[in-house]
């Protein structure tokens, strides 16, 4: 994402600096064993629109990285609002994301997960990956009971500071738990702090290193500092608190670094990316790096999925 609505200008007020050494609040410092439970989903319902039998199978040999002869569009969405506010390229109404929910359900499409992805597990025939970028709490108050009306499944990956931190704005713990144990949602990763969550304001700027980009003329140790340990604690702190490693990654703002990647890719199997949103992504190729329409008020699934 190019740039954060609002709430993220109205909450974010903190100043990281390399290395990156997060100093994590003393409640969220507890065990596992301390924290709530999160019971394990049940099997979503059938969602009320005609259900067709799952046809995909996994193409790739038992035992190597999961691959599927299909193509999986990958639908991005951010900050859901009410329909009486404005929206930008990165919000959409309420009411919009329901009848988008309500299309895809109508055209035969089932959505599914990130960890039955790495899983393995087979496919519908026309399957769809809904995802949330950042964690904003409208996820919680607006998207999510859209999503239990349509029993529809969405991944949400968020910026793990703002959890351990929280202003008001973006989801908490208890509400990522709740989600979690409905089945219906699974949490991921958009990094601890390195969606530019300094003096940018979480922004994207141009000609700097944005997300997990590497700096030009940094050191490897300084690398490794400031941004593998960013992903490793995103990673550790969401175990922690839901109880289950995470198996999904959102790169931030789209970028990508051969330096982090290979990290990456043995702590998430499956990653997205954003855009270029021309085409679906093709499964036989792996879980790694899936390219993601961008929904906007002006370009609807019905609109981006037409070609697919």
């Amino acid at each position: 994402m190019n740039s954060l609505p609002l709430a993220l200008a109205l909450t974010l007020t903190l100043s990281v600096s390399a290395p990156f050494s997060p100093a994590i609040p003393a409640t969220a410092a507890r065990s596992a064993a301390e924290r709530p439970a999160v019971t394990a989903p049940e099997p979503a319902p059938a969602p009320a629109a005609p259900q067709r039998d799952a046809s995909i199978q996994p193409s790739s040999p038992e035992g190597a990285p999961v691959t599927y002869e299909a193509r999986l569009p990958v639908l991005m969405y951010h900050h859901v609002v009410q329909n009486w506010e404005s929206c930008n390229e990165m919000t959409v109404t309420v009411g919009r994301l329901e009848r988008d929910l309500q299309w895809l359900a109508e055209n035969g499409y089932q959505t599914v997960l990130p960890r039955e992805l790495a899983a393995g597990q087979p496919l519908p025939e026309k399957p769809v990956l809904i995802t949330f970028d950042d964690g904003y709490r409208s996820n919680y108050d607006l998207a999510f009971p859209l999503l239990q009306k349509y029993r529809a499944k969405a991944a949400i990956a968020i910026m793990v500071y703002m959890q351990d931190y929280p202003g008001g704005n973006f989801l908490t713990w208890d509400m990522c738990r709740e989600m979690t144990g409905s089945g219906l949602v699974e949490i991921g990763s958009h990094g601890y702090v390195i969606h530019n969550l300094d003096s940018r304001m979480g922004n994207f700027v141009a000609g700097q290193a944005n997300g997990v980009q590497r700096k030009q003329g940094e050191s490897d140790i300084d690398f490794q500092c400031r941004v593998l340990e960013d992903l490793r604690c995103s990673h550790e702190r969401i175990t922690v608190e839901l109880g289950v490693p995470p198996t999904y990654f959102a790169y931030p703002f789209g970028k990508t670094d051969p330096d982090a990647d290979a990290f990456l890719k043995t702590l998430f199997p499956v990653t997205v990316v954003t855009g270029p949103g021309k085409r679906a992504a093709n499964l036989s190729a792996g879980l790694q790096q899936l390219p993601r329409f961008t929904v906007t008020m002006e370009k609807s699934p019905a609109e981006l999925l037409k070609n697919t």
